[in-house]
């Protein structure tokens, strides 16, 4: 007889989430503007840029039409607006938590590991950020800042909202992991480890990563929404992602002025690609936590 494989914690939440309908609507309709966001020619092939003010703000005309969206203020296709102000506003937010993620749990597994002084620099760090109001410290940073050439391209753009986030994005993980080596640290497979000679690098990398990561990729999901809407935020008070780049969070902002003047799609198409993406994320997150979480396991 065969061995059966063995069962790990990720294939565990793995058996239980795919068969979740709430799962797998929120896992298309994220892969639906992920591949939007990095092919934005398979939704139309009308320029962003090109903008004819004698059609602005024509309301939607339905597709098979040239303007199936309608038109904004400058008269710029809003369908083709849409498609291209998907990257800026993902390709933000997935820069910003693989920072975070990466100085999260370095800085979470050296304070647990070592503990002393190192624990309690990390720590002091991050009850001092926490402090922080992270919209008020984003707007004055920002603002400082908002002079600063950084380059036209979408790196460019994005690169100063994404520093600042990037500062206090990093702090969930940190405390979560250092929490779960801590948990860890003393099990026998690690003092074994230790009695063998395994250097601290792989001790922490072979042994205590692997058991400690599983909390925190609960966080990401959440996190990538967290950042979405913070771009918006930030985009909508003129100080987030910079023009010409296009993101949701920019034509909320030039959209939320006609709001009143008889042209609500302005607002309401890219709101709704918004939430509609905030929602899918925090289902994923809601739903990866659960199944990661060995008291709610079945």
């Amino acid at each position: 007889m065969s061995e059966a494989p063995a069962r790990t914690l990720m294939s565990d939440a793995w058996r239980s989430l795919r068969f979740r309908p709430d799962v797998i609507v929120a896992a298309v309709v994220l892969v639906f503007f992920l591949v939007m966001a990095a092919f934005p020619g398979l939704f139309t092939s009308t320029s962003p840029r090109r903008c004819v003010i004698g059609d602005s703000r024509l309301a939607p005309q339905g597709f098979g039409a040239e303007h199936p969206f309608g038109t904004d203020s400058f008269g710029c296709d809003l369908l083709a607006q849409l498609v291209h102000g998907a990257r800026p506003s993902l390709l933000l937010a997935f820069v910003v938590v693989g920072i975070a993620l990466v100085i999260g749990i370095t800085l979470g597994v050296l304070a647990a590991y070592y503990l002393g002084w190192v624990d309690k620099l990390v720590t002091r760090v991050i009850e001092v950020l926490l402090v922080i109001p992270l919209l008020l410290a984003a707007m004055l940073l920002l603002s400082l800042f908002q002079g600063v050439d950084v380059g036209s391209g979408t790196l460019g753009t994005i690169l100063l909202p994404a520093l600042v986030l990037t500062m206090f994005a990093w702090m969930g993980y940190a405390r979560y992991v250092r929490a779960s080596v801590l948990e860890v640290k003393n099990h026998d497979f690690v003092t074994a480890a230790r009695a063998l000679g395994a250097s601290d690098l792989r001790i922490m990398t072979r042994h205590l990563l692997p058991n400690a990561i599983g909390p925190v990729t609960a966080l990401v999901p959440t996190s990538i929404a967290g950042v979405i809407g913070a771009e918006a935020v930030l985009s909508f008070l003129g100080i987030g992602v910079r023009p010409p780049a296009i993101s949701w969070g920019l034509m909320i902002s030039n959209g939320s002025e006609w709001v009143t003047g008889g042209h609500p799609h302005l607002l309401l198409y890219p709101l709704a690609c918004l939430v509609v993406t905030v929602l899918a994320l925090v289902v994923l997150g809601d739903a990866l936590r659960d199944a990661l979480d060995p008291r709610l396991a079945a």
